[in-house]
């Protein structure tokens, strides 16, 4: 009895032990976030400042631009020629649409007409 009762202590202040190891690493990593935290601003305002950083980023730009001029210039050609090739098929279609138009629009003002003869003499 008295040695499980030996035992049952020891265990609980070990335990105890390892709950303040516990807590003090706790502690200790807060701190690091907290000094990492405080010290980010710094180090990257230091970085974006270095000329080397920002003559690196502008000659990136620079040779990406170059790269990418001459695609552009050549989606604008494909788009130009696809442009006209959609005008050349849409203008015929829309010569024979415009009579149809016309006619649907003669028919819709004389059914106007017909309702609005018609409310008038329901209003009479």
């Amino acid at each position: 009895m008295k040695f499980s009762l030996i035992v049952a202590v020891v265990v609980l202040a070990l335990a105890q032990g390892s709950f303040a190891q516990d807590a003090l690493n706790l502690d200790n990593l807060s701190q690091y976030f907290e000094d990492l935290k405080n010290k980010m601003p710094q180090d990257l305002g230091e970085i974006i400042r270095n000329p080397d950083l920002v003559n690196q980023a502008r000659t990136f730009l620079e040779e990406r631009k170059a790269q990418l001029e001459p695609l552009a210039v050549q989606i604008q050609e494909q788009l130009r020629a696809a442009s006209t090739n959609m005008e050349e098929q849409l203008k015929p279609l829309a010569t024979q649409l415009q009579p149809m138009f016309e006619n649907l629009q003669k028919q819709v003002e004389a059914m106007v007409q017909t309702m609005r003869d018609q409310a008038a003499a329901i209003g009479n």
